[in-house]
């Protein structure tokens, strides 16, 4: 894909999260955000503070790497690693807006066992954290994509290339909204 359509891909994507968030959860009471249709699945609150965990990490990091890269020279095209595009396509839900794959989420980022992670600002958190994302996508043209690495939240060691790496976060972005989107429409849900 060219760098433009990934671009395109990345702001669009990320412009429907912050729509959809502000859509279904600004008018949510704290019962509402609390609220869980069994005791395995998160709150909506839940799902909010995981993303702002997983922004807490990837931002800073992304933001880092575009400002002291030596690789400033952007390419036309992008191509994906086959370990990015796998971490990627892992995340990106299905036609009908579904999860194809389940995954647990790490331990430093899963609020059912760090419950710490549950501030109360889940949602201000949020907005704000794709705020910054719609900076680093637009930072990111002026870097080349392909050869800025990204060392993944879970190791260290394993490095995607900026372009994965964007399209990761904003995946699991997506997905997560999707689960916001399921918990508020479930026929269950309170209605304060």
């Amino acid at each position: 894909m060219t760098t433009a359509d990934l671009i395109r891909i990345l702001t669009n994507i990320t412009q429907e999260n912050i729509d959809n968030v502000k859509k279904f959860t600004s008018k949510l009471s704290d019962d509402q955000m609390k609220w869980r249709p069994n005791p395995g699945i998160w709150s909506v609150g839940e799902v909010l503070a995981h993303l702002n965990e997983y922004a807490a990490y990837y931002h800073p990091t992304i933001s880092s790497k575009i400002k002291t890269t030596r690789f400033t020279s952007t390419k036309e095209e992008f191509m994906s690693s086959p370990l990015g595009r796998s971490a990627w396509k892992s995340m990106k839900l299905g036609k009908a807006k579904n999860v194809k794959r389940k995954f647990r989420a790490p331990k430093g980022q899963n609020p059912t066992l760090q419950p710490d992670l549950v501030k109360g600002t889940e949602l201000e958190d949020f907005l704000q954290h794709q705020a910054e994302m719609m900076n680093l996508i637009s930072e990111a043209q002026t870097v080349n994509l392909r050869r800025v690495k990204i060392p993944i939240s879970i190791s260290k060691i394993v490095r995607l290339r900026l372009g994965d790496a964007l399209l990761f976060v904003v995946y699991h972005n997506q997905r997560h909204v999707q689960q916001i989107i399921n918990l508020v429409t479930h026929k269950n849900f309170p209605k304060k």
